[in-house]
């Protein structure tokens, strides 16, 4: 739940800093729906499901990250993207490596105020975890829902987030009337 805080709080910063929402829908995004697929994905995992770990499961943990990247890789020249997509490329890295299942340090759960979950976990701790430094590692301390753990990958794709909202929605900057361009051009006015 605090992932999904944390997205809003990087939207809502966005009109605070006098920056324009509505911009984003001139934001030439290809492959939308891999990206809506990903994240369709993301919450059935992790709202969802109650069934123990399955390969299935694993396997559509991993797709998820499959298709983010695809939408990313298509729209790499976004300013902020390249940043979301390093934080998503290390936590494929670390998902692909440790089976479907993103590596959580028991210790930072204990932090966080998290249980281990009974049933299929996207992120979990694992007992020979490879790159765990990489994993869900940093805790965030709450009640329930705003407790979790995030990765080094997490914070870089937030990050990159917050630039991409950034600098698509900032104001356009102000542009001399054509009217007065034109005058200037026909007088000799140089500027």
């Amino acid at each position: 739940m605090i992932l999904v805080a944390l997205a809003l709080a990087c939207v809502a910063s966005v009109p605070l800093a006098g920056g324009n929402l509505m911009r984003l829908l001139d934001l030439p995004l290809r492959f939308k729906w891999a990206a809506l697929s990903a994240l369709a994905i993301q919450v059935a995992l992790t709202t969802l499901t109650t069934t123990e770990p399955s390969d299935l499961l694993k396997l559509a943990h991993f797709v998820s990250y499959l298709l983010a990247a695809a939408c990313i890789v298509a729209n790499r020249r976004i300013t902020g993207l390249p940043i979301l997509a390093l934080g998503a490329a290390l936590n494929l890295a670390v998902i692909a490596v440790n089976n479907g299942v993103m590596p959580a340090s028991a210790q930072a759960m204990r932090l966080a105020g998290i249980a281990p979950a009974e049933h299929f976990a996207n992120s979990a701790p694992l007992a020979d975890p490879y790159l765990l430094a990489l994993g869900d590692v940093i805790p965030i301390p709450g009640p329930w829902p705003l407790g979790n753990v995030m990765s080094i990958g997490d914070l870089l794709i937030f990050t990159g987030l917050l630039i991409v909202l950034h600098h698509a929605c900032r104001k356009a900057p102000a542009r001399p009337a054509l009217a007065e361009q034109s005058s200037s051009r026909l007088h000799g006015v140089k500027r």
